[in-house]
């Protein structure tokens, strides 16, 4: 939602000079809006059960990640280009509270992520302990072995 609103201020300005730094601040903004908003219907629709080959951890924590760093610099970047437009004040404040905000769930992404990577480590301990047992309950492996 800090990412749209912050998309919406800046659309609303009309002249800018120079503008590199309000198109860069429209790009981040807008692309964290969409990639946000389409891992958000996925976790909700539970459409990311269906693609099991994708770590959706992972994903979520890039996508954070990335978010969190390239609002910072578009915002910073955007703060010191400020023409002092009520739209530019108003789209770097929303910038800020945007990071902060990606930043929280990057932390929470970080926190996820390590938990599955343990979960995971642990059923391959558990799959291997399990693999080893049915070798030993198996003759014919046995006799392959001596």
């Amino acid at each position: 939602i800090l990412a749209l609103i912050a998309f919406i201020c800046i659309e609303t300005i009309m002249a800018c000079s120079p503008c590199e730094g309000l198109y860069f601040f429209e790009f981040v903004s807008c692309s964290a809006f969409v990639v946000t908003g389409v891992l958000l219907i996925m976790f909700s629709l539970n459409l990311h059960m269906r693609i099991p080959q994708i770590n959706w951890n992972l994903t979520d924590l890039v996508n954070t990640g990335l978010s969190t760093f390239l609002f910072f610099i578009a915002s910073i970047v955007l703060a010191t280009l400020n023409h002092r437009a009520g739209a530019e004040i108003a789209a770097v404040i929303f910038g800020f509270l945007a990071t902060a905000a990606y930043a929280v769930n990057t932390f929470l992404a970080v926190q996820k992520w390590r938990v599955s990577i343990r979960q995971q480590s642990t059923n391959d301990y558990i799959r291997a302990r399990t693999e080893s047992r049915d070798v030993d309950s198996r003759p014919e492996i046995q006799r392959l072995d001596t």
